[in-house]
């Protein structure tokens, strides 16, 4: 029960930061701010994170939420190939409405120069799990090409939804990542139907 509530005292805290650094833009967001909106502790804080900074490499962990909470809206008979479209889909929807393109900026180039953990690629991720699961369903039933090992097309599908984003970035937004990405992730995945 204490790893739980632990859990969810850090899971509340990134949640509060990320909900305030796109209402009030990073630099205008204080430590005392999060620990209001988390209705945590200043203790609690400093005993998951340093200091701010170190939030924002906390993004994988709401996209890992928001997929564990999508997974289990999947319809039964929905296909391998439409579940993958639908999570893109709703991950970059939470993206637009809910990051700002500099955070998502910073996070994508602070993966770059880290010498620390890079997130974006743990393996342990639910991200990455839940693909995997997906796309050997698909092997399975015959939908998804088995030229390639499961964990080559997980590794194509996450490259490839980072390019998105980093592309968006750097356009600074000037079209609907959600929009854009259906279409693009589409045309990538029928590269992996069974023919």
């Amino acid at each position: 029960m204490k790893k739980k509530n632990s859990r969810n005292t850090k899971g509340r805290i990134v949640s509060a930061a990320w909900h305030l650094f796109y209402e009030q833009g990073y630099d205008n967001t204080t430590v005392d701010d999060i620990i209001y909106e988390s209705e945590t502790s200043k203790g609690s804080f400093y005993h998951y994170f340093s200091g701010k900074d170190a939030l924002l490499s906390t993004l994988s962990y709401l996209f890992d939420e928001k997929y564990e909470e999508l997974s289990s809206d999947f319809p039964e008979d929905m296909s391998a190939f439409d579940k993958l479209i639908f999570l893109n889909g709703e991950l970059f929807r939470m993206i637009e409405d809910s990051v700002s393109i500099e955070l998502l900026s910073q996070l994508l180039s602070s993966q770059l120069i880290t010498k620390s953990e890079k997130h974006l690629l743990d393996k342990k991720r639910t991200y990455y799990k839940l693909l995997r699961s997906i796309i050997t369903e698909g092997q399975q039933n015959g939908e998804l090409d088995t030229d390639k090992t499961a964990n080559e097309i997980v590794k194509a599908y996450a490259l490839f939804e980072r390019a998105l984003m980093y592309d968006w970035c750097l356009c600074n937004g000037e079209y609907s990542l959600k929009e854009y990405g259906q279409n693009m992730l589409e045309m990538f995945l029928n590269g992996f139907k069974k023919a």
